[in-house]
């Protein structure tokens, strides 16, 4: 069983940086992937990052490349999305995710669980 506890969300203005944090619980998180994804009002749940807590590689989802970034502390078993250069098209739910052992979370049918989510507006 995995638990996800994910926080950090909230208004925020265009062109300014918000970062989301969300710590695991769970007997075999260690080895499973970790990942972030978003949903907007009418659309589908869309792939943003994903890592592996035993793993240095990182992907990124293209409408986020080089803006958004996904680091790791293992000791405390928790993952951050840190999101720079927000515009209005990134204002979504936010969730972070486990993945399936052994895969990294980058499509929705590889995730096992999910975090509660949590809202990003960016808005003047």
């Amino acid at each position: 069983q995995v638990q996800l506890v994910e926080s950090g969300g909230g208004l925020v203005q265009p062109g300014n940086s918000l970062t989301l944090s969300c710590a695991a619980s769970g007997r075999t998180i260690s080895m499973l992937g970790m990942g972030w994804f978003r949903q907007a009002p009418g659309k589908e749940r869309e792939f943003v990052a994903a890592t592996h807590w035993e793993d240095s590689s990182t992907f990124y989802g293209a409408s986020v490349m080089g803006r958004f970034t996904m680091t790791k502390d293992n000791a405390k078993n928790t993952v951050y999305l840190q999101m720079n250069s927000l515009n209005p098209e990134d204002s979504a739910v936010y969730y972070c995710a486990t993945g399936r052992p052994q895969r990294i979370p980058t499509t929705r049918e590889t995730v096992e669980s999910w975090s509660q989510g949590t809202q990003v507006t960016v808005s003047s």
